[in-house]
This record gives C-alpha cells, structure tokens and sequence, in this order.
C-alpha cells in the first residue's frame, strides 16, 4: 500500500523552522536558517540525538552554499510499502517513511541554493543535497560542510580513515572527545547509557566517499576523500549527494533490526537476477595466509589442477556450491603487491588447466568461484574487465572475488595522457569503478564478492550482483595480523561494519592455533564460536576458510556448517551490547527451520534466550553446538559440546558462553 501526498508551502520566516516527524511520532527532525546558516537537528522523545548542526556545499568556483541562505519553501510526502530481496537477511522488507523537501535558497542570488530531501522511519533518517545548477554548469566539490554534533561525553565504536589500511583496523571505544578521523558507520551511545545512534551513508553513486573529522570537540564534521586534483567530487548539471544516515534505537540490537540503508537505495536496475545464487564455498585461500601455500609460482603454488580438483571433490562431497581458486592468473611472482600492471585475468599458470577444472566442476555439480586481484592498478582492470568476465562465463563461472590489495590513497589510474593518478579506496573515481565493474559482470551474469572495496551503502538492493564484499579486518589477520582480532572482534563488527551489508569475513577455522598455542598469531575464538559466525555474520556466501583435511578431524562440529544456509527468510537479533556480545536468529528462505549464533567477547557469559521467535505450535529439533567443558579461546579452544533436545516457542534456553565463545543451533521443525 502507498499513501502519497504532497503540498507546497510558503516562503518561511526566517526564524521558522521546518519539522519532519517519523510514522510513530518518536523520531522527528528539524531544518532551519540561522543568520543565513541553513541548520538541522534531530530528536528522540523530545530529546537531542543530534544537536544543531551545519549543513552546506563548497565549491572551488560558482560560490559556495553553506551561508546567506533562507528557507523559502517545502514539500511532503509519506509512503508505507513492501518489496522483495531477490536474497537478504529477510525477504519482505518494510519501507514506511515520511518525506519533507525543504529548499534553501541565496537571500540575494535565488537561483543559488539546494534542497535537502529528508525521510524519516521509525528508525533513523536519512537526508541528502539535490541542487540544481543553472546551465548544466560544471561544479567542483571541495568541502561539504554537514556535521553530526553530540555530547562529548557519548561513548563511540569506531576505526580510523584516511590511513594506509583502508578499512581494516580494530574497533576502537573511546569517548567522543577522543575520537580522530573515523569511517562509517560510526556507532555511539548517549550519556543517558540507552539511546543508540549509527551515522553512515546510504546510496553512494558518483561521489566521494564520507568520512567523519572531529573538528571542534563533540562536532563530526563530513569529510570527502579527496582526488589527485585536490578535488572530492566532479559534477556537470544537477546533482544529487548520497544520504548521510542516521539510524536511532532505544538499544543496541535495534541498529541491527533496520532496513533503512537499503530503504534509501534505488531499487533493482538489473531486471531478471535468478543467476544470483547465495551458497557456501571452500577455497585455495588460508594456505597461502598460514604459509602452507604460494600465490605466486614454485614448489608450493596453491593453484595447481590437481589441488583444483581436490577442493572440488571436497566441496561436492560436502554440499558446498563452488571452490575459490586464488593465484591462478599470471602476475603473482614478484612483489605483486607493487606491480598491478603486471596481473592477466584471461591467462593462467602453466600449472593450472583451468579449462579441465571448470570441466570438472561441472561434472561434480558445482563451481569455480573466480579470482581477479587488482593490486590496486583500476586502468589495467579495466582494460581486461570485458575479455576476463566473457572467459569466466564461458567456463561457467558465475561469481568473481575482485581484490585491490594496495595503499589507501594509492590506487592507480591513468589519465587521458597515460599519466599516474593516485585515487582513495572510496574516492569518486574508485566509487564508480566498482559500479563499472558490477555493470559489466551483470552483462556476463556474474556477482561480485569486492575485496579490498569501497564501504557499503546499500547497492546490492540496486545491483543485486554486488553480491558480498570485505571491507573490514576479515579472518585473515589472524594467521599474520599484528594483533591479530580480539576476542572482542566480532561483537564489535555486528553493530559497526555490519549495519552496511553483507561482510565476507571467512569464518570457520577448525585449526585455531596452526601456529601452535603461545604463537601470537592464532584465532581468538574458541571451536564453537566458528560455527557461531555463520549466523552472527551476514554474507550470502559464506566460506569454510579452513584446509579440508582439518574438517575430518572433527565432523561432527563441521556437520553445522554443512546444514547452516546463507539466504533467509527473516532475520532478528535478539540480544547484545556493542563490543560485548550478540545474539542473532534467522529462519532458513523458503523453509521452516531456524538457526541461532551467539557470541561473546573475552568474558565468560551466560545468556536466557527466549525462542519466541520460532512459530507458535510447531515443535523442533534443536540441534546445539556449544563451548565444551573447559573451553576457553586461550587455553583450551578445542571443546564443543553437541546436544539435541525438543523445543517450542514458549522455551527459553540457557546459553553457556565460554570465554571468547560461542553457541551454534539449528532448529529443525519437526511437525507441520
């Protein structure tokens, strides 16, 4: 059902103030011009969530529009509505807002100005610039004045930007007043120790990526990623911005239940995607990390046939839908991190037939899952991008992991005189290259899993081949980070990285301590806590990340990640605390069986979980995988518990979480 409306209001005083308020009447925002500064704020109960804050555009030419502006009218709309995920955490997603348009215009210049579009849920809100430029001019964006202003004594989660790692430290908790440069979503809690906010953006298409500055103490100011030109955005005629978002929850895990980033994105432009395929995967992959392996060539390259087909039996044997084969194309000799230019993605090593190893993957039912590392050298990508997805899709070949394994701030394009240009991650160059990429992969049927990316906001609901990305510290960094991720990680991630989509963060290690027990790096988890992972953690396709041989040791545990599915009907969490522990179900898409995950941080736990999420009347199996007697992530990883009992709707099981645990269950349905 849609119920639209809208009206055009009067030029307003310039003390008036324009007021948008959510479904529920809890949420509201407020938009107004103080001495020509356009401003906004935005409440919760009637209390500030964000205070007075600025909002404006400069440019390097045409006059800046952050002052002497006026608000001189507005519009309104509502819309309650539902559509469709082709593949999510849920099927049916609620789109129920209310619409304000204010329009800001120069007091003295009234062809000057822009809109803001604000649309407020029940929880959070998003808002965006639409300026019109007279003439189709050309505008160059330098600074966006937008700024986020809490009290400093809110307690943040966060990850510093503009470093050379990307997207890939530690979540940091600090005070607000302590907080640097940080990426999105960045998560933090009123001092009043209940209210939850989640600043991000949704809809990030043709522009510069935002990052958030503290410039004056307790104001988060947007900061764009910049191009070589000293630039952030290019842009002919008129122009829209992202949505700059923020999500509002009376608790931490209401940040969790929200669809309002996908909301806010362009529904699907791909028409027909029943050639996307959620599923679960093995790969060459964790050899290389521990040092079992090579990407590049010689006596232990990973990607040879017969390791190939290995994995392939091994995945058709196991129920596993295709095998991630990286280090098969020439350019991995060498320092490849350095030399992108030098990577072919039609040509593979002598060593790897790839003809007779898609061959037999089709004759085992399943797929190879391809590999494209970029080394951060976007120009050589794309001269090949249209010969290497027509390869792959000739072989069968229906999803590609793409890596750009380089400096942040270093990615590689050459200008129209074949010059060096060095972009950010999450530049406006980069932010479209990615779209590029997914627009010509759709044209071979072909997702893409994006390694090394640009942040989420949202695109998968309008390219539904963005199918998985990274985008944060993954699995790896636990066989060669410096420290590798805490026991705090994942309960961290969940109400940070997380709130943008889907994360291919690669769970599921059996060998916790490959490097022995007192070796620094080893997984901070215990056993259970893996299985736990795959249901905590959001991703259409979900890797088993470790060596198979490692899984025979214990089948019985790896039977959970054999049964867990990676595409849902719905999904809730149910508990948590940001950095402390989660609790998440979800009920299998097209099907009656439901799967829990809980995860703690390095204290022990024990958590009361009602199941009143399983249907009323019906009764399951609940197959439970838990921390064993003595486990612990340091001392003894290993134990894992499995029990099976009958339950219902009206139960409440006791979880027992060790230190650095976790408990995996399936709830088959046992009648009905």
């Amino acid at each position: 059902m849609v119920l639209c409306a809208s009206l055009n209001a009067p030029v307003l005083a310039q003390d008036d103030r324009s007021v948008i308020a959510s479904p529920d009447g809890r949420l509201s925002a407020e938009f107004w011009s103080e001495n020509g500064l356009p401003r906004y704020r935005v409440l919760y109960d009637g209390e500030d969530v964000i205070s007075a804050s600025s909002l404006g555009l400069r440019f390097v030419v045409a006059g800046s529009l952050d002052r002497d502006l006026e608000i001189v009218g507005e519009s309104r709309a509502s819309q309650d509505l539902t559509w469709e995920l082709p593949w999510g955490e849920r099927r049916v997603v609620r789109d129920h807002h209310n619409e304000l348009l204010v329009s800001y215009r120069h007091e003295e210049e009234a062809e000057r100005g822009f809109d803001i579009r604000v649309r407020v849920f029940d929880e959070g809100l998003g808002f965006r610039y639409e300026v019109p430029v007279p003439g189709g001019e050309h505008r160059a964006i330098v600074d966006e004045v937008t700024s986020f202003a809490m009290p400093q004594q809110a307690t943040t989660w966060w990850t510093q930007a503009a470093d050379y790692n990307r997207y890939e430290y530690i979540t940091r908790t600090t005070p607000l007043i302590d907080v640097e440069t940080a990426h999105t979503p960045f998560t933090a809690r009123l001092p009043d120790g209940g209210v939850h906010v989640a600043i991000h953006e949704a809809a990030l298409v043709d522009y510069s990526g935002m990052r958030l500055d503290q410039q004056r103490e307790g104001v988060l100011t947007a900061e764009l990623a910049p191009g070589p030109d000293g630039v952030a955005v290019h842009k002919d005629g008129d122009f829209i911005t992202p949505w700059r978002t923020i999500q509002v929850a009376e608790d931490a895990v209401g940040l969790i239940n929200s669809d309002l980033i996908l909301n806010l994105n362009e529904p699907n432009v791909l028409g027909d995607v029943s050639w996307v395929e959620p599923g679960k995967y093995v790969g060459i992959w964790w050899g290389m990390h521990i040092g079992t392996m090579s990407w590049g060539s010689g006596p232990i390259h990973g990607a040879t046939t017969e390791n190939a087909i290995e994995y392939l039996d091994f995945a058709a044997d196991n129920g596993f839908s295709g095998v991630l084969v990286e280090g098969w194309n020439i350019g991995w000799d060498g320092d490849w991190f350095s030399n992108g230019a030098l990577f072919s993605f039609t040509q593979p090593y002598p060593d790897f037939d790839i003809e007779a190893v898609t061959d037999h993957a089709r004759e085992r039912g399943v797929r190879l899952i391809g590999h494209h590392e970029t080394s951060g050298h976007l120009t050589n990508y794309e001269n090949q991008m249209e010969d290497a997805f027509a390869l792959y899709e000739r072989l069968g070949v229906t999803q590609v992991k793409t890596g750009y394994v380089a400096d942040a701030g270093d990615l590689i394009r050459l200008d129209e005189q074949g010059e060096e240009r060095r972009e950010w991650h999450y530049g406006q160059y980069a932010v479209n290259h990615h779209i590029r990429v997914l627009e010509t992969a759709a044209r071979h049927h072909i997702s893409i899993n994006a390694h090394e990316p640009v942040k989420d906001t949202g695109l998968r609901r309008t390219y539904p081949n963005w199918i998985s990305r990274e985008g944060a510290r993954g699995q790896e960094f636990n066989a060669w980070g410096v420290p590798p991720n805490p026991p705090e990680h994942i309960s961290m991630l969940a109400f940070t990285r997380m709130l943008a989509g889907p994360m291919d963060f690669t769970p599921g290690i059996f060998n916790l301590t490959f490097s022995g027990p007192d070796s620094p790096n080893r997984v901070q988890t215990t056993l259970a806590k893996q299985l736990a992972l795959y249901v905590v953690i959001y991703s259409p396709i979900q890797m088993a990340a470790d060596l198979p041989e490692n899984y025979a040791i214990n089948p019985d545990a790896f039977q959970f990640i054999r049964d867990v599915p990676t595409d849902w009907e719905n999904s809730v969490a149910l508990q948590g605390e940001v950095g402390d522990f989660v609790v998440t179900a979800r009920q299998e898409r097209g099907g009656t069986d439901w799967f829990l995950g809980a995860v703690t941080d390095e204290e022990a736990r024990t958590l009361s979980v009602p199941l009143d999420f399983l249907e009323s009347g019906r009764r399951y199996r609940a197959d439970i995988y838990s921390d064993g007697e003595g486990a612990h992530w340091h001392d003894d990883p290993y134990p894992v518990s499995i029990e099976h009992r009958e339950v219902n709707a009206q139960d409440v099981l006791e979880l027992d979480l060790a230190a650095g645990g976790g408990t995996a269950i399936r709830f088959a349905a046992l009648d009905g």
